[in-house]
């Protein structure tokens, strides 16, 4: 029996991760659009909110990015060691 929907592979889940990261990134960059020139504490934890949901679809999109064989070094620079 064929399955009708395969099972994405590496690659594809990689796509789905980098798009997921993609649209926090935006949700953090509209917020910042619409932000008052005084944040109240409603608009900081607004932002913390988003910046913890950027910051784990990036690490979802780095850990497809090594299953899919993208695994990199440190991005880090040596800054003159």
């Amino acid at each position: 029996m064929t399955d009708l929907y395969p099972p994405a592979d590496d690659r594809e889940l990689l796509r789905q991760a980098a798009s997921a990261h993609t649209a926090a990134t935006r949700a953090v960059e509209a917020f910042l659009r619409r932000l008052p020139a005084v944040p109240d504490p409603a608009d900081v934890a607004e932002y913390a909110n988003l910046l913890t949901r950027e910051e784990q679809t990036r690490g979802d999109r780095d850990a497809a990015a090594d299953a899919a064989g993208l695994t990199i070094g440190s991005l880090e620079s040596d800054q003159g060691q």
